[in-house]
């Protein structure tokens, strides 16, 4: 390379250097704005790296000599470099919205990246602040439309999701007849979820499920009675005793006095043979369902003053 070209050449990165050093300076300085304008900068220090490869390639070179390089090419492509340079300078003094119309194109791939992954993460707030940035300042509203399309769809599938898995926990505590519990769980649903048809009535679900149990026993227990079949008629009685309230149970006081008697007989009459067979431990543990079962009779008092004697014998026989 000749004098006249490494002279030339070394004029034009001054200038070129000092282009960029006051593009980084004036964008950190933020001269007439709140900030410091971080795309002024970032094509300042792109200035500097242009020019440092630049004379990088101007020093490879030494005076008078070639070393294979063709100086039209050289010269080629430090007009290339100065082009660069006058469109990093034109850039410079554009304004930022005039700039983001220069790089709207790769601004808006980096938005629908975002909102991709804001999308994939389940982001739906960040997504739709996202959208309307894609629409207002960009103008891309077919595009902003398509996504908000997907959050929607996306957001009504995970909501969803976490519907039908409370349900299915309410619909657990249902079949364990756990009726307190169920009524929360309900409560809780229709709560979090005020605006999903799905969850309405769920509460009065609850009621008639518990309804429909309630007049289940009712109905099992009348025809235990009525085979007089005293332990399951006993057993079922003792559950439906939490189901009725005063008004509700009248109409089973008879058939229930009927069982209640007919279940006391037949223990009084297990408790005498258990005695008269000298079956101590068998007539202690039918002594003790007496007085569990009917602790204010008669017959409990008198059995509860035998148990010690029972219990004494039973071990005497082991």
């Amino acid at each position: 390379m000749n004098t006249d070209t490494r002279g030339m050449a070394y004029a034009l990165l001054t200038v070129a250097g000092l282009i960029s050093i006051a593009m980084v300076v004036i964008g950190m300085l933020g001269l007439g704005r709140e900030a410091p304008d971080e795309g002024l900068v970032n094509l300042g220090l792109i200035g500097l790296v242009v020019v440092g490869g630049a004379g990088g390639i101007v020093l490879a070179i030494p005076a008078g000599e070639s070393r294979g390089l063709d100086e039209d090419r050289i010269v080629q492509e430090m007009a290339a470099i100065k082009r660069s340079l006058d469109r990093l300078s034109q850039q410079s003094a554009l304004s930022d919205d005039a700039r983001r119309v220069l790089n709207r194109s790769r601004e808006r791939e980096l938005l629908c990246r975002a909102i991709e992954e804001d999308l994939r993460v389940q982001d739906w707030e960040a997504a739709q602040v996202l959208c309307t940035e894609l629409a207002s300042r960009f103008g891309y509203e077919q595009d902003a439309e398509r996504f908000r399309m997907r959050i929607e769809m996306a957001r009504a599938e995970g909501l969803d999701t976490e519907i039908n898995e409370a349900i299915g926990r309410l619909d657990e505590k249902i079949v364990q007849r756990d009726w307190e519990a169920a009524l929360a769980e309900a409560d809780s649903i229709a709560k979090r979820y005020p605006v999903s048809p799905r969850v309405r009535g769920l509460r009065d679900r609850v009621l008639r499920a518990r309804t429909q149990y309630k007049e289940e026993l009712e109905r099992r227990f009348l025809l235990a009675a009525q085979a007089e079949q005293v332990d399951e008629a006993m057993e079922i009685l003792t559950e439906l005793d939490h189901y009725l309230t005063e008004q509700e149970a009248e109409p089973f006081r008879e058939v229930a006095r009927g069982v209640i008697g007919k279940a006391k007989e037949n223990l009084g009459a297990a408790f005498k043979l258990a005695c008269q067979d000298r079956q101590w431990g068998l007539a202690a543990g039918v002594g003790r369902q007496i007085i569990e079962q009917f602790p204010n009779s008669r017959m409990a008092q008198e059995v509860s003053g035998l148990l010690a004697e029972l219990d004494q014998r039973a071990m005497e026989e082991v």
